[in-house]
C-alpha cells in the first residue's frame, strides 16, 4: 500500500477540489449581489479600476480566486500526465480542465454584461461538473492506491440472515440507597432518549428556521422554543422506541449491550409508556406551532422508529442512505414552523443533510464493522467491504459539497457560510483521505468527528449569516 507521505498527488487533487469548492460558494453568494457595480473585466470601471465598495471587492475576489484555482488546476492536470496515473483520472481531469476554460469565458461574459438567470444557472452547473470531475479523479486515485478488491466479504458472512451469536449477559446490580437508585434510573431514561443526537438535529431545525425567517414573516422566540422543544421530545420518543425494538439485538453487540433495556434496567412496558408520553408532548408542542409541523414531527417519529429500525436497518445495505430521511426531516420541521408551508430553502437544507448522512455514518460503520456483523445488520462495510465503503464516503462528501453550493444560491448566505464551509470542509476531506491510507478504527473515528464538526459549523454559519447580518 502506498503511503500518503510518499505520494503527494492525492493531496494536490484534494487542494484543487477545495479550491473549486471555494469558487462554487463564492460564485453562489456573489451571484446574489449587484455585480453591475463592477461591470468590467478583470477589475472594474475601465477594466483595471479598483472597486469602491465591499460588494465590489467580493466580486473581484471571486475573479482573482478563479485565477489562482485555475493555476492550481493546471498544475494538477500536468502532474497527472507526468505521473503513472490511471487513464480514468487523466480523462476526468482533462475534461474538468476544458470545462474550466469554458467556465472562465462564461464568467467574463457575466462580468461585462451583468447577471442573468440563464447565464448564472449555466455558470453554476459547469462549476459543479468541474468539481465532480476532480472528486471522481480523487476517488479513483485513492481506490487504486489504497483499495483491496479482495476485502469483499463472502455471502455467508455478509448476509443479514446468518446465524447470530448468543446474547451478551450484563447483570446490573441496583444500589440499595434510594437517592442513588433514583439517579441511576433517571439516567437510564435519559439514555433511552439518545441525547447525543439532539444537539445536531436541533441545530438543523434552528438553521432551517433562520433561513425561513429571511423569506417569511421573521422568527419569534416563542416559535423557536416550541419547535426545538418539540424536536427534543420527538428525538427522545424515536430513540426510546428504537431501544425497545432493538433490545434483543443490543444484547449481542458490544457497544450497545449496556443499554437500559438490554440490561433490564428499565422494564419494557415502562419504556413504551415513556415513549408514548414523549410522543404526545412532542406533537402537542408542534401542533401549537402549526399542524404541518406536527405532521412532519409524527412522520419523523414513525420513520425512525418503524421504517428505519424495523424495515431498513436489518434488511438492506442501503439502510444508511435511506435512513438519511430521518435526519433531513428536522429541516422541513424548522422551515414549516416559520412559514407554514414547504419551501425550496427547507428542501435545499434537507438535501444537504440527506447527502451528508452516509458520508458521516459510514465512518462509524467502519469503526464498528465487527459489532454490526454480530448484530446481523447489513451495513455497507459488512456486505461490500471496507474499500467500497471508503469510496462511498468520498462520493457522498463530494455530493454534500455540491448541495451546500445550491443552498447558497437558494438562500441569502454570506462570508461566514463560505469561510466556515470551506475551512471545515477541508478538514473533513483531509480526514477522509487519511482514512483511505491509515484504514484504522482511530482514523474512522477521526473522520466521523470531522463530519460532525463540518455540519455543525455549516449550520452555525447559516444562523449567523441569516440572523446577525
Amino acid at each position: 500500500m502506498t503511503s500518503w507521505s510518499t505520494n503527494r498527488f492525492p493531496g494536490l487533487l484534494a487542494a484543487t477540489a477545495i479550491g473549486i469548492y471555494l469558487l462554487l460558494l463564492l460564485g453562489a453568494t456573489t451571484a446574489l449581489t449587484d455585480t453591475t457595480i463592477c461591470n468590467a473585466w478583470p477589475l472594474c470601471g475601465s477594466g483595471w479600476t479598483l472597486p469602491t465598495s465591499v460588494t465590489g471587492y467580493l466580486v473581484v475576489g471571486h475573479r482573482l480566486a478563479a485565477i489562482l484555482v485555475g493555476l492550481l488546476g493546471t498544475v494538477t492536470v500536468i502532474a497527472s500526465w507526468h505521473s503513472r496515473i490511471d487513464q480514468r483520472v487523466r480523462t476526468a481531469l482533462a475534461i474538468s480542465g476544458i470545462l474550466y476554460v469554458i467556465q472562465a469565458g462564461i464568467g467574463a461574459v457575466v462580468a461585462m454584461n451583468g447577471e442573468s438567470t440563464y447565464l448564472s444557472s449555466i455558470h453554476l452547473l459547469v462549476g459543479m461538473l468541474i468539481f465532480a470531475g476532480v472528486i471522481a479523479a480523487l476517488a479513483w486515485t485513492l481506490e487504486i492506491e489504497t483499495g483491496d478488491p479482495s476485502d469483499v466479504p463472502s455471502t455467508a458472512t455478509s448476509s443479514p440472515d446468518h446465524e447470530l451469536p448468543s446474547e451478551t449477559e450484563r447483570n446490573v446490580t441496583m444500589p440499595t440507597n434510594s437517592v442513588t437508585r433514583a439517579k441511576m434510573t433517571a439516567f437510564a431514561y435519559i439514555r433511552l432518549m439518545k441525547p447525543r443526537l439532539m444537539w445536531l438535529l436541533c441545530l438543523v431545525a434552528f438553521a432551517a428556521m433562520a433561513l425561513a425567517g429571511t423569506t417569511g414573516p421573521g422568527v419569534s422566540w416563542e416559535i423557536v422554543l416550541a419547535t426545538l422543544g418539540g424536536g427534543v421530545l420527538s428525538i427522545g420518543a424515536s430513540g426510546t422506541f428504537n431501544h425497545v425494538l432493538e433490545r434483543d439485538v443490543d444484547r449481542r453487540m458490544a457497544r450497545t449491550s449496556d443499554r437500559p433495556l438490554a440490561t433490564d434496567l428499565v422494564p419494557v412496558g415502562n419504556a413504551i409508556a415513556f415513549g408514548c408520553l414523549l410522543t404526545v408532548a412532542s406533537l402537542g408542542l408542534f401542533a401549537w406551532v402549526n399542524l404541518l409541523a406536527a405532521a412532519f414531527g409524527l412522520a419523523a417519529i414513525v420513520f425512525y422508529s418503524i421504517v428505519y429500525t424495523l424495515i431498513l436497518k436489518p434488511n438492506t445495505v442501503q439502510n444508511t442512505v435511506l435512513g438519511g430521511f430521518a435526519g433531513a426531516l428536522p429541516a422541513f420541521i424548522g422551515w414549516v414552523a416559520v412559514t407554514g408551508e414547504i419551501g425550496f430553502g427547507g428542501l435545499a437544507l434537507a438535501t444537504v443533510i440527506f447527502l451528508w448522512t452516509p458520508a458521516h455514518f459510514y465512518n462509524l460503520a467502519l469503526a464498528y464493522k465487527d459489532d454490526y456483523e454480530r448484530g446481523g445488520f447489513p451495513m455497507l462495510p459488512v456486505v461490500r467491504g471496507e474499500t467500497a465503503t471508503r469510496r462511498h464516503i468520498l462520493w457522498y462528501l463530494g455530493a454534500t459539497f455540491l448541495a451546500t453550493a445550491v443552498l447558497a444560491v437558494v438562500d441569502t448566505l454570506g462570508a461566514t457560510y463560505v469561510l466556515g464551509s470551506v475551512a471545515l470542509g477541508a478538514v473533513f476531506l483531509w480526514a477522509v483521505i487519511r482514512l483511505h491510507y491509515e484504514q484504522t478504527e482511530s482514523a474512522a473515528f477521526r473522520a466521523f468527528h470531522a463530519s460532525n464538526a463540518y455540519l455543525g459549523t455549516l449550520l452555525i454559519a447559516i444562523i449567523i449569516d441569516t440572523l446577525a447580518f
